[in-house]
């Protein structure tokens, strides 16, 4: 199977890192995020991956050159932005297989994606999580105290997603897949999800988010 890696942003919330080198290649432990991703999507059998990139994609292209990581990698670049819908579309166009996988550029996790390819279009979700401390409170007065805690039977998008192929037609030219695609197949019923509980996930989308995912990633991804 082959995947198909959203990695064309600037980043601006990690400003001003992202003003000097794309957000692919922010360093988590000293290794950039997009070869962690791959180095993940190769632990389940990923055989290529096609990276979607726009901004400063020549610096990710002569990092990945030298690196062997065991995939064979490849390039749909947007020469302006398309949103994730029409950046899928594009790279779908280097695909024959029945169905192919997408994930986030700034994603670090360890999902079982054997889990997912059993459904096409479905949606990786997990748990949501709470950037703030939960209060439980009685009469006013505060009784228990959770930080960070995991909404149970709440769940949010994980970014990660088993398509099949006919639904690329069905994709906006420019657009995001999550306000197109996603709540229309959502209307007719033909979208599915794989539930993850207690699943190490982390959106790399601040400097804490690169701090906590630092702790875990070697331990997730090896």
């Amino acid at each position: 199977m082959k995947a198909i890696i959203l990695a064309g942003g600037r980043g601006k919330r990690l400003r001003p890192i992202t003003d000097y080198v794309p957000k692919p290649l922010i360093p988590i432990n000293n290794i950039p995020i997009i070869e962690w991703q791959i180095r993940y999507l190769k632990k389940f059998g990923i055989s290529e991956a096609i990276i979607c990139s726009g901004y400063k994609t020549e610096m990710i292209e002569n990092y990945l050159k030298n690196k062997k990581l065991g995939i064979k990698i490849s390039f749909s670049i947007e020469n302006k932005p398309l949103g994730t819908g029409g950046a899928i579309k594009k790279a779908a166009k280097k695909i024959n297989d029945k169905s192919f996988l997408v994930i986030n550029g700034d994603i670090i996790t360890n999902i079982d994606l054997k889990k997912l390819f059993k459904k096409d279009n479905s949606i990786a979700a997990i748990q949501l999580r709470t950037k703030f401390g939960i209060l439980q409170t009685d009469n006013d007065k505060i009784i228990k105290f959770d930080e960070k805690k995991e909404i149970s039977d709440i769940w949010m998008n994980a970014g990660i997603y088993h398509l099949n192929k006919d639904t690329v037609k069905e994709l906006p030219n420019v657009g995001d897949i999550e306000k197109t695609l996603f709540p229309k197949f959502a209307k007719k019923e033909k979208l599915f999800t794989i539930k993850f509980r207690n699943t190490p996930w982390y959106s790399i989308d601040s400097f804490k988010d690169m701090e906590e995912s630092s702790a875990v990633v070697e331990k997730i991804i090896k």
